[in-house]
């Protein structure tokens, strides 16, 4: 029988400043669903990254006086860097500035466009947004700047390659709506769509290099450097194994950011059209971290360093609260309130409060062996699996958790109702309950796995199974309650 493979990115994060909390929600958000994937037997790879060209980062990197490449190169280091803070299981980390991996594959994936006659030479004038990296248009401003940036857009007239993206409006349209490329939530399928129907244009898909060097070369076209979403987009094929590999599996999963959907459901599609491609299966769309009800802001000082955040209250906390907390597919609000109240109130006096319950009490059992477990705790945990694999399906993380920690909420009502403390309790009513209680507390942790994965580490590092028989160690305190 072949093995399950399952290949999930994240969109490769801009590298033109540190990261922010909001590239680490959309990287735990896919740790979660590439952990679950591995641990239901899936041969499975995760790929991340940093997109490294145009612009913005020519243009961040002269404000601090540094070289382009040295620029990206710290800038990159951080973000690898979120993998042992966050206890991401990231398999490959692409960089667009890699001329090794990354450039030929953007490079052969223009050749194919430009063999299917895609390509073509045009003299254009228009307003380009240096934020979004983009040519828009005057519908696009609010009071003559960008919506997002708060900023006018240059006016731009030059040379340059396009894209014929208006040939494939109608076949992304259909396999949208058919579920071939799915979309979720149903409401960014929708937006899309609705794109869609008004009809693509054409789009400007390199600069001139007199202008713009720091990029990737248009191939055959010295004069030229690529368009840095043609060349960004390709991450997704030369971060795992090029064009060949793509080709017998594209990716199953891109997790994005709800800011770039139409690059990804309209460009991209066309793109892999275009080069005889095959789309990608899916794409799952967050929404933005919100802090306080307002959007991040360097200028307002409300940029959360997920770093800090780290250190703070610990990884297993900061992850619990991003990927709870956050609706996966909507936005959702940060405060430091908010997140010791559900430290306070999930983690410590939850889980890691019937953990140490249970462990304490099965500690002083020694070795014994499980019963028969009740049927309403069978019941229970087949319920809870059934849910976890449904919301995981959906890219409902958030609904997830809630699902496990309703089996950890279960774990404590089963304890105050059958109360294995009690002296009047025979040995063997006893050791029945607590067996039960064991096998809810190991069936809550293999389901935090993909969540939590360095506090179910700890809990299955305190119950032994061997050969029927279980031997339970106290637990240390898994989370101190925090004090004001």
């Amino acid at each position: 029988m072949t093995k399950k493979e399952f290949y999930i990115t994240t969109s490769i994060a801009y590298a033109n400043a540190a990261p922010h909390i909001g590239f680490a929600l959309e990287s735990l958000q896919a740790d979660a669903i590439a952990r679950y994937e591995r641990q239901s037997g899936a041969e499975t790879f995760f790929l991340t990254g940093t997109d490294e060209h145009g612009s913005k980062i020519a243009r961040a990197a002269e404000a601090a006086g540094k070289d382009p490449g040295v620029f990206v190169d710290a800038n990159a280091d951080r973000f690898r860097s979120l993998k042992d803070a966050l206890n991401l299981s990231w398999d490959g980390f692409i960089r667009t500035s890699d001329r090794k991996t990354h450039w030929p594959v953007a490079q052969e994936l223009w050749q194919r466009l430009e063999k299917s006659g895609d390509l073509y030479r045009k003299t254009y004038r228009g307003l380009y947004c240096v934020g979004h990296e983009a040519f828009v248009t005057p519908k696009d401003l609010v009071d003559g700047k960008c919506a997002d940036h708060k900023k006018e857009p240059e006016v731009i007239e030059e040379e340059n390659w396009f894209f014929r993206l208006s040939k494939y409006t109608g076949e992304i349209e259909l396999k949208i709506k058919n579920d071939e490329l799915l979309i979720l939530p149903e409401s960014r399928k929708n937006e899309i769509l609705s794109l869609l129907k008004q009809g693509l244009e054409d789009i400007s898909f390199s600069r001139p290099a007199k202008d713009l060097s720091w990029g990737v070369p248009v191939p055959g076209d010295e004069t030229q450097t690529m368009y840095v979403w043609a060349d960004a987009l390709s991450n997704y094929i030369s971060g795992h194994g090029g064009i060949g590999a793509w080709q017998k599996h594209p990716a199953d999963v891109h997790l994005i950011g709800k800011d770039i959907l139409r690059f990804h459901a309209a460009i991209w599609p066309a793109m892999l059209l275009s080069a005889k491609l095959p789309l990608p299966k899916s794409l799952f769309v967050h929404g933005h971290i919100l802090v306080e009800g307002e959007k991040m802001s360097k200028s307002v000082g409300n940029v959360v360093d997920p770093f800090e955040l780290v250190e703070k209250y610990g990884t297993d906390p900061v992850r619990y609260y991003l990927l709870r907390e956050i609706p996966s597919d909507q936005d959702g609000d940060f405060g430091y309130d908010k997140f010791e109240e559900r430290y306070n109130g999930d983690l410590a006096n939850g889980l890691g409060n019937f953990a140490a319950r249970v462990t304490t009490l099965a500690s002083g059992l020694g070795s014994f062996t499980i019963g028969e477990i009740d049927a309403s705790v069978v019941s229970k945990i087949e319920v809870t699996e059934r849910h976890v694999a449904e919301k995981m399906k959906n890219f409902r993380l958030s609904e997830a958790l809630m699902a496990v920690f309703e089996l950890i909420q279960f774990g404590d009502r089963y304890a105050n109702d059958h109360k294995p403390w009690d002296k009047n309790l025979s040995p063997e009513e006893k050791r029945k309950i607590l067996g039960n209680l064991v096998e809810i507390l190991r069936s809550a942790t293999h389901f935090l796995r993909p969540f939590l994965p360095g506090t179910a580490e700890k809990i299955a590092g305190a119950v032994e199974v061997s050969d029927g028989t279980m031997t339970v160690k106290k637990i240390e305190p898994l989370f101190p309650r925090l004090t004001a």
